[in-house]
């Protein structure tokens, strides 16, 4: 057997884990990994909201410069720099989100790795990759080297 066609030793299985512990390490990667797209929304709630904030004083200029001025009176004061939730624009939104749960979540996600399989990533996928893919053809190596 090649080098490239066995998993890289960071995705291997270490000697005396369960297929169990594997798969439970697994599931916790993959509920991680969801939260990192969840996270990804949340900069993108932020990045929208804010340049829907600065489009939004542009529309105050603009009816001003159209002559309505009390509604654009009436939208500045209403919504222009207005917080999203009590006390927050989106930034302490997304800095209490990654300070708090989410560095949490990771946190603790990678103690499990180092206590059960020794830190090792996708150990759960790599096997996947060895039961589904096809050996020794090409396209199909375990690794690039």
């Amino acid at each position: 057997m090649t080098d490239n066609d066995r998993p890289a030793e960071r995705h291997r299985r270490p000697v005396g884990v369960s297929s169990s512990t594997v798969a439970a390490v697994g599931k916790l990667s993959e509920a991680l990994e969801t939260t990192e797209r969840a996270r990804g929304h949340l900069y993108s709630f932020h990045q929208l909201t804010g340049g829907a904030d600065l489009a939004l004083g542009e529309a105050v200029d603009m009816l001003r410069e159209a002559g309505h001025h009390q509604l654009a009176d009436k939208l500045d004061a209403a919504l222009v720099g207005r917080n999203v939730l009590p006390g927050r624009w989106t930034f302490q939104i997304v800095e209490e989100y990654d300070e708090g749960y989410y560095a949490q979540f990771r946190q603790i996600e990678r103690e499990i790795r180092d206590e059960l399989v020794d830190g090792r990533t996708h150990v759960y996928e790599a096997e996947m990759k060895e039961d589904r893919r096809s050996h020794g053809r090409p396209g199909h190596e375990a690794t690039d080297s």
